[in-house]
């Protein structure tokens, strides 16, 4: 079994066993259908996980970052944070699904180094159909199968924190009024720059 399918199998089994509202099903449906990429599509381009299967493997990675937080004794018992299985699935696993059929593989030339022969490679473009913006995007796609909490919604939104064009006062606000937004911001830089930071040397 490759990795794509052990993380593909590890995937749907913590969906399955945590996800169960109205809806969840069709949109399991569609991650495993012929009409999305998400379990072979890379996280990004070229910084975290930019390799086939990475959107799935990062997803992963935040899930269990998040449940690891979430665990921790100052979260639980100074900050009183305490969330539903459901919710921190639902937030973990779909805060980047706006990436599903978001890369494409195109060729650029390279020179290779050890023989100075230009050579095709392939590389992931970014290909946006639905130019939506990012966790907002997330949120749309999400929504549209099925409720999100509004505290689940802000998270998903939030989780990039303080990057991009938005108004900072907005994310601080955003970010000071649900917790749960705050801790997937932590939980994905944590899986970008430790866990996925690692797998890169």
């Amino acid at each position: 079994m490759t990795n794509i399918e052990e993380n593909k199998e590890k995937f749907i089994d913590i969906y399955k066993t945590n996800i169960t509202r109205a809806g969840s099903d069709k949109l399991l449906n569609f991650l495993t259908s012929e009409n999305s990429d998400f379990f072979t599509a890379p996280a990004s381009t070229r910084y975290h996980c930019a390799y086939e299967g990475g959107l799935c493997g990062h997803s992963l990675h935040v899930y269990e970052c998040l449940k690891n937080y979430l665990e921790r004794n100052r979260v639980k018992d100074e900050y009183g944070l305490s969330y539903p299985d459901e919710s921190i699935a639902v937030v973990a696993l779909l805060h980047d699904i706006c990436k599903v059929n978001l890369y494409r593989t195109s060729f650029r030339n390279k020179k290779n180094d050890a023989t100075g022969v230009w050579e095709k490679v392939p590389y992931y473009e970014y290909h946006d159909t639905l130019p939506y913006g990012h966790g907002e995007k997330s949120v749309y796609i999400v929504s549209s199968y099925m409720r999100l909490t509004r505290e689940e919604a802000m998270a998903i939104r939030w989780h990039m924190g303080f990057s991009g064009e938005e108004n900072v006062n907005t994310i601080g606000r955003a970010l000071g009024m649900y917790p749960l937004a705050l801790a997937a911001h932590i939980a994905d830089m944590e899986a970008t720059f430790y866990v996925e930071g690692e797998e890169d040397d």
